[in-house]
């Protein structure tokens, strides 16, 4: 992970960001095959759609000319809501890192990252992760805490919970 450097998420991004949803939202156990197949589950394509809209912010880790991993947010307000809604002020996070690049470190310094400069802009961040998630234990240690009443079913069929981490 020596040749990783960190840069922001620009427009030209988008596709990069597509593949990284589905590996996060865990689209191959819907039996989903492609990232271009998340374009038609209003869901998960509004984490994506458009990406560069005023508000969005995000993080790309690239290796060469690779990118390996994003971590990126975005706010969802009103019947426009995502899995990790809080509140109308608080931009939810996705992350995904590429399979072969996964328990490197790679998603801390994803995270740290898009925190740091998403301190400034917002009040807090949440995300929505699958309860058994070995990723929790990351975002806990990064000071994220569950909202238990936001706990729901998600398309898998298992229990994800909604975590917040408040700046300041």
């Amino acid at each position: 992970m020596s040749r990783v450097v960190v840069r922001p998420a620009e427009v030209a991004d988008e596709k990069f960001l597509w593949e990284m949803l589905f590996e996060a939202s865990y689209s191959h156990e819907q039996g989903r095959v492609s990232p271009d197949e998340l374009r038609g589950v209003p869901s998960l394509a509004h984490y994506v759609q458009g990406w560069g809209a005023p508000g969005d912010l995000g993080m790309i880790a690239v290796e060469g000319d690779s990118p390996r991993g994003a971590a990126w947010l975005r706010l969802f307000t009103g019947d426009n809501a995502a899995y990790g809604h809080v509140d109308d002020d608080t931009p939810e996070l996705a992350i995904g890192v590429v399979p072969g690049m996964r328990g490197a470190g790679l998603g801390m310094v994803l995270m740290h990252n898009l925190l740091e400069s998403a301190r400034s802009r917002y009040p807090a961040v949440s995300l929505s992760v699958r309860q058994e998630n070995p990723a929790r234990r990351l975002y806990e240690r990064l000071g994220f805490v569950e909202v238990p009443a936001l706990s729901h079913t998600n398309p898998a069929g298992s229990t994800s919970v909604t975590m917040v981490l408040r700046f300041g």
